[in-house]
C-alpha cells in the first residue's frame, strides 16, 4: 500500500514541476479544477470547455488530475454499492465483472 502511495506522490510531485517549467499552469490554476472541468465538459460534449480546461495546465497534469478523478469516482461509488472497485470499474467500462 505505501508502494503505491509513494509512487502516487512522486508522479505528483513530476507533474507538478513539469507544469511549473511550462508557464501553463501560472495564474493559480488547480490541476483538480481542470480535471473536474475537462471530464464534465467531455461528458457534455463541449469541445469548447474541454479546449479551454486543456489549456489551463500541462497536458501530464490534466492526464494525473483526470486519472484522479476517476480512482475517487470509482471508489466513491464502491462504497455507495458495497461493492469491490475492480468490480465497479468493469461494469463501467461494460466488460464482465470475473
Amino acid at each position: 500500500m505505501f508502494g503505491r502511495a509513494r509512487k502516487t506522490w512522486d508522479r505528483l510531485l513530476s507533474v507538478l514541476s513539469t507544469a511549473g517549467k511550462t508557464g501553463r499552469d501560472s495564474g493559480g490554476h488547480n490541476l483538480f479544477e481542470a480535471a473536474a472541468a475537462y471530464v464534465s465538459a467531455q461528458v457534455e460534449d463541449d469541445q469548447e470547455r474541454m479546449d479551454e480546461a486543456a489549456g489551463r495546465v500541462s497536458p501530464e497534469a490534466l492526464s494525473f488530475g483526470v486519472n484522479e478523478l476517476a480512482c475517487r469516482a470509482v471508489v466513491a461509488l464502491a462504497r455507495e454499492r458495497d461493492e469491490p472497485p475492480r468490480a465497479v470499474a468493469r461494469a463501467l467500462l461494460g466488460l464482465p465483472v470475473s
